[in-house]
Parts: C-alpha cells; structure tokens; sequence
C-alpha cells in the first residue's frame, strides 16, 4: 500500500519537508518527497511488520506531525501512487481515506482526474463521449489509441482501471525548487511586488546555479487577504537557470494577472521541469549585453559562495 501525506505548510513553507520525510521514514525508508507539500511512502512492509491496518499507521503519522512540528496533514491510502494521491485530494483533516476498490473509486469521475490528462486530452476525450474514467475504462484500446497516440492510449487505459506503473523513488531528484515572499500587510503597490518577484528569481536562479541545473517552466503564485490564490505556468524559450530569463518570464506572468488594486499577501515563485545544465542547449546570440549579463552573473556568484547570499545584490534590491 501507498500512503500520499499532504503537509499543510503554508506557513512554514518548503524548508520543512526534509523534516516530516524524516518523520515517516521512522516506518519506512522507502519515502519519496514531491515538493512543496507532499511525500509518498510505501508502507508494505511498515503494515505487516507493526501489524497495524493503513488508516493506524496513518493516524500514528499524523499526530507525530501534530505533536512534533505542529502540522496537520491530510493522508490517503491506495494500491499505488496514482491511487493514493488522488485519495489524499478528496481527504479531510483527521480522516484517512483509502482507495479499497479501485474500480468503484474511479468509475463515476470525471477523466480529468487521472495522470497525465491535460485540458486538450481531456477535452477530445469528452467530445467523443468518454467523460468519465468508468468509460474510458468500459472502451476498446484501439479506439483510446486513434483518439490520443498509441502510447498515451495504452497508459490512459491502464489508468482507467485503476493501474499505475510508476513507483515510490526514495532520495529522488527534486523536479522543482521553490520559494516564496510573504507581506508584512495587504500590498497593493505593483512596484513592491515586483521587487518580491525579482527576489524571488534571483533567489532560485542563483540555487539553480549552484546545482547546475536549469529549469523548464515557471510558476506563480499569488496568495491575496482571504487566503485564496491564484496559479499561473509559463514555458520558457528554452531551459535556462539565468536570473534575467527568469525575471523577464516571471514580469510577463505577474501582468497576466491583472492585479490592479488587488490585496497581496504573498507571493510564491516555482522552477519546474529541472534537469541537468550539461544537456541543455543555449541559443546563439550576437547580443553583446546578454554576453556581458552572463559574466557578471557568473562573478557575483563566485562572490556570493564565498562571502554570502547577500555579498551582490541587483540594484533595485538593494535600495
């Protein structure tokens, strides 16, 4: 069985995670983190070594979190990963849910639901009928596989019945960083926000760096005075760690949003689809300024790791 625990760590942020994946590694080490809020265990063998049913185990988890760090989470169970995160959306605080009958679960919801159904998959899909994962499930392989690719046809029916082939990686990769900037009270000044974006992307661009990484999407978040929020995800030109491309991608979808005199509280910024910086490919350019950026970028982090994050600052930041 697969436990999906959901942190709510709104306030404590990302940095907490290591912690609560140390927590449930006291039953299991096969723990695999997905950032910023959520890790998945496999507890297999936790199950039959305490002899305690998932909705105990889960339980136990979840008063240690209260009682250590004071975070409530919400937690689902099911036979594999797709399964148990899916559970753990539809959880409630203090309530384990687990997915005992695959088929019943997913027969009567709505396509979009499984992995790996985009807004375009779903909306072909939906056109010829097959709205719900029990029809998707019920239709013959070959007609999924005329309507969305072979390959993506043959998953997508796997998933409808409940399959799910992917597996529990402990010490995995991070596939995004993230880092977030809370207000001191409502901000609605858009200078001010944008100071907390730039922030925000050199502050990933520079750990991107380090790692020597690049990443292939950005996205933002805005948390407002209720407690709502807003995403949005944009694809860059081309993967890149450097703070510019970042900065110019995050301006472009913080005016998306059309902000006006909306009331920020918080402002969350995400690298996703990270890989490795030795295969990705830069385009040429002739312009001598982007050149130049490039190698001042590549001083002030030499500086920064020996004299600390704050040794170079843009001067915007440091006003």
């Amino acid at each position: 069985m697969i436990l999906c625990v959901r942190f709510g760590l709104e306030a404590q942020g990302e940095a907490m995670l290591p912690r609560l994946v140390g927590l449930v590694r006291e039953f299991t080490p096969v723990v695999e983190a997905c950032p910023p809020d959520t890790l998945l265990a496999d507890v297999r063998g936790a199950l039959r070594y305490f002899g305690w049913t998932p909705t105990e185990l889960a339980s136990v988890v979840r008063v240690r979190a209260l009682a250590l760090y004071g975070v409530d989470c919400v937690i689902g169970v099911g036979p594999n990963p797709m399964l148990a995160r899916m559970a753990a959306r539809e959880a409630r605080p203090g309530v384990t849910r687990v997915v005992e009958d695959p088929a019943v679960f997913l027969r009567d919801r709505p396509v979009a639901v499984l992995d790996g159904v985009g807004r375009t998959t779903a909306r072909t899909l939906c056109s010829y009928g097959l709205d719900s994962v029990g029809r998707v499930a019920d239709a013959p392989l070959a007609v999924l596989q005329r309507l969305v690719g072979a390959k993506a046809g043959r998953e997508l029916a796997e998933r409808a019945r409940g399959i799910d082939r992917s597996v529990v990686v402990p010490n995995a990769a991070s596939r995004s960083l993230a880092a977030e900037r809370s207000f001191p009270h409502d901000e609605l000044d858009p200078t001010a926000q944008r100071r907390a974006l730039l922030s925000l992307a050199e502050e990933l661009g520079a750990r991107m760096r380090s790692e020597r990484q690049v990443c292939r999407s950005l996205t933002v978040t805005v948390r407002y005075a209720d407690r709502s929020t807003t995403t949005r995800t944009r694809t860059l030109p081309e993967p890149t760690a450097h703070s510019a491309a970042l900065a110019a991608l995050v301006y472009t979808i913080h005016g998306s949003f059309g902000l006006q005199r909306a009331r920020v509280r918080g402002i969350a910024l995400r690298a996703e689809g990270l890989a490795p910086a030795e295969g990705a490919a830069q385009q040429l350019t002739f312009d001598p300024a982007d050149e130049k950026a490039r190698r001042l970028e590549a001083v002030a982090d030499r500086a920064r790791a020996k004299f600390g994050p704050r040794a170079i600052v843009p001067g915007s930041l440091a006003a």
